[in-house]
This record gives structure tokens, C-alpha cells and sequence, in this order.
């Protein structure tokens, strides 16, 4: 069960309610709401925390592999399940998580199944996660479900750092360009006009008054270049996570050169690992789709992956609803057709994420090879601006001395 904030009407006042219910899904909350007579005007899922307080309290992903691979062991020794949550519990060190399982732990002891305690939670135990503990409860086989999901969230973490490393670099030499230009140009150019006001009829150069120009509104208006700066970093990133936002970074991210190969490499790598982790655990096809759509993090492989669901629900093999897509590279379907010919669907989509993930190591190192020496051709224009914006003046005053 999960909590839901909900804004309803009365229908007999017409007033506007805020509260919470109880329920499985966004759709079952709205039809509790309307047998109570409510006129549901809004429901979303009540988050534990926002803002920034979400942020510095996120769960780390190591912690909950690490959660999931000692439950995993505990279980698999014969200890029941309540047991093995207090026992792991015990030796959480993490301020965040501790308190999220103990009240994971007394909601089975209530009587609640285990699955359905961790779904309370959907910040910490995504859909994937939740699917393949209710697919352990209901085989038998929760401490292999358990490693497994273990296992998935080693790749998936692993994954995200290489793709992030792979822009630490250009970050890093940006920041650091960025500092010393700042510096030259708030502390040597104003020494420069300083100079010059000495001499009488002395004029500086185009490229120097231009700097001394941004140096002048950097030094006088600083505050508005950092609301602008923090404004809009806030904005594009909310922007960017929700609705049309999203869809348009989404879209971009397979499109734009040089990272649309690394973003469609890194989703076709999470899609396989992630449906492969699900098939494994046998978790029906349709609920396979349903949930690696929502695990893979992007609006239009997520849309094409939905869709491929409908056309699977209507009878049609899934390879031949994904061959038409264009957003999944024709290796996707060719080795899920192969995989369903033979029966070993499972063994297909783990050497697809294992082709994918080689794949993407191998992009990174492409787009490192081609950023470097972009970055070299943008490093030296910026500075030999600066350094004409500084030498200029000075030359020109060596030369009148020279000609007096």
C-alpha cells in the first residue's frame, strides 16, 4: 500500500479537501476517493522528503546492494524474514536507510507482505525492485531474487559512474579555465586601465576595453550573474525532470552528437540487464515490460517500450513490436527474436546488457578521444583573448616609448 496527498471537491459544499489515503496505485486512490462521494481533483504520491532535505537524504545505492546482498544470505541460511531484517538492521550504519527498514520491518510484522512493505517506500525500492521481491515471495525464492537485484544495482551504479566520469574531466578544465579568466580579468586588466589613465591621450585596445567592460558589470553586478546562474541551473533541472521538460532532454539526449550514442548505448544496456533480472526471477513478460519501462529513464524509450507492451498483450511477439522502433538499434530485437525461438529469452537479454555495457566503455573512450582536443581548441582561443587583452596595452606603450 502506499500513501497518496489528494485535493478533492465536496460535492455537496464544493470546497477543496487536502488529505491522504491509502492505496495500491494512483487509480485504485481515485476510485476509493469517488465511492466516498470525493470529486478527485489531484493525486500524487506522498514523498517523505522534498527539496534539499530529499537530496542530502537520498539513500546511497551501495547501501541498499549492500542491504540486499546480506538479506539475500540471511534468508538463504533458513532465518525467517523478520529475523533477518532486525539482524541487518542492527548493523545499518546509514541514518537515512536504518529508519526507512525499520518501518519496512514493522509493517510485515504486521502481516503485510514484503513486497508490498517496501513499495511504501518508492524512493529507496523502485518498481524493479519491488516486482522482483514479489516474484521471490510468490516462487519461493526470495534469497535468489534478492542477489539478484543485488547484482542488477552493482551494474546499474557501475554504469552511471562511467557515463559520468566520462564528463568529470571537461567539467573539471571548464571550472578551472573559468577561474583563472575570472581572475586575470577582475585582477591584471583593471591594473592595465590604470596604467593608461596615467597617460594623457593613451587609448587601449578593442579586446581590452571589451573585457574591462565584463569585468566591470562581473565586479559591480556580481549578484545577478549568480541569481541567473542558480535561477537557471534550478529551473532547467526542474524543468527537466518532469512533463514536456523531460521529454524534450530526453529526446535530445538520443539525438544530439556527440552523446546520443553513449545515451542510447546506456539505456539499451539498463533495459536488457533490467528485463533480463526480471525474466530470471519469472515475472510474467507483460509485467517485465511494464517495469523496465519505468526503470529505464527515458520518456521515449519508456513510450516505444509501452507500446511494444500493447502489441505483446495483443498477441504479437515481442521482437516483432520492437523491430519497427526506431529509438532500439536492430541488435535489440534480432537477439530477443533469437531468444524466444530458443526459449532462453533470459540468456539473450543478459548477453545483449553484457554487449551494451562492453559497448559503452568503449563510447566513452571515443567521446574522451574527441572532447580533449575541442576542449584544447577552446582553451587556447579564450586564452590567447586574455593574454591579447593584457600584452596589447603594454606593447603599445613600449612602442610610443621606443618612437620618443
Amino acid at each position: 500500500m502506499l500513501t497518496y496527498i489528494y485535493t478533492a471537491r465536496n460535492p455537496q459544499t464544493g470546497q477543496k479537501v487536502t488529505a491522504e489515503v491509502e492505496a495500491e496505485n494512483e487509480t485504485a486512490a481515485a476510485h476509493l476517493l469517488i465511492e466516498r462521494g470525493w470529486s478527485p481533483l489531484e493525486i500524487k504520491v506522498k514523498s517523505d522528503e522534498g527539496g534539499l532535505g530529499g537530496i542530502l537524504k537520498r539513500v546511497p545505492a551501495k547501501q541498499r546492494v549492500i542491504f540486499s546482498r546480506q538479506l539475500a544470505t540471511l534468508v538463504n541460511a533458513g532465518l525467517p524474514l523478520v529475523q533477518s531484517l532486525n539482524t541487518v538492521n542492527e548493523q545499518m550504519t546509514n541514518k537515512t536507510f536504518k529508519p526507512i527498514v525499520k518501518k519496512v520491518i514493522q509493517d510485515v510484522e504486521a502481516g503485510s507482505s514484503f513486497a508490498n512493505a517496501l513499495a511504501k517506500h518508492p524512493k529507496e525500492f523502485d518498481e524493479v525492485y519491488t516486482s522482483l521481491i514479489a516474484a521471490g515471495e510468490a516462487s519461493g525464492t526470495l534469497d535468489k531474487s534478492l542477489e539478484r537485484l543485488a547484482n542488477q544495482q552493482e551494474k546499474d551504479a557501475e554504469i552511471l559512474s562511467r557515463v559520468r566520469g566520462a564528463f568529470m574531466y571537461p567539467v573539471i578544465v571548464i571550472l578551472v579555465l573559468a577561474a583563472v579568466v575570472i581572475f586575470m580579468m577582475t585582477s591584471v586588466l583593471p591594473q592595465v586601465q590604470t596604467l593608461y589613465q596615467a597617460i594623457p591621450g593613451a587609448s587601449l585596445p578593442p579586446v581590452t576595453r571589451l573585457l574591462l567592460g565584463v569585468t566591470h558589470a562581473l565586479t559591480h553586478f556580481w549578484w545577478v550573474f549568480v541569481v541567473l546562474i542558480a535561477g537557471g541551473g534550478f529551473l532547467f533541472s526542474r524543468y527537466g525532470r518532469v512533463g514536456a521538460g523531460k521529454e524534450i532532454v530526453d529526446r535530445v539526449k538520443l539525438k544530439a552528437w556527440p552523446i546520443a550514442p553513449l545515451y542510447t548505448k546506456l539505456y539499451m544496456a539498463r533495459f536488457a540487464r533490467v528485463a533480463a533480472t526480471l525474466v530470471s526471477s519469472g515475472v510474467p513478460i507483460i509485467q517485465m515490460l511494464n517495469t523496465s519501462a519505468q526503470a529505464v529513464g527515458n520518456v521515449q524509450i519508456s513510450n516505444a517500450i509501452k507500446k511494444a507492451t500493447e502489441d505483446v498483450r495483443g498477441g504479437k511477439a515481442l521482437s516483432d513490436s520492437l523491430q519497427k522502433d526506431h529509438n532500439f538499434p536492430d541488435l535489440v530485437p534480432g537477439m530477443i527474436r533469437v531468444g524466444e525461438q530458443s526459449g532462453q529469452l533470459e540468456g539473450m537479454l543478459a548477453k545483449l546488457a553484457d554487449y551494451y555495457e562492453k559497448e559503452l566503455d568503449s563510447q566513452i573512450k571515443s567521446i574522451s578521444t574527441i572532447i580533449e582536443p575541442l576542449l584544447m581548441v577552446v582553451v587556447g582561443v579564450i586564452a590567447l583573448i586574455v593574454v591579447a587583452a593584457v600584452l596589447l596595452p603594454i606593447y603599445s606603450l613600449a612602442g610610443k616609448n621606443l618612437n620618443i
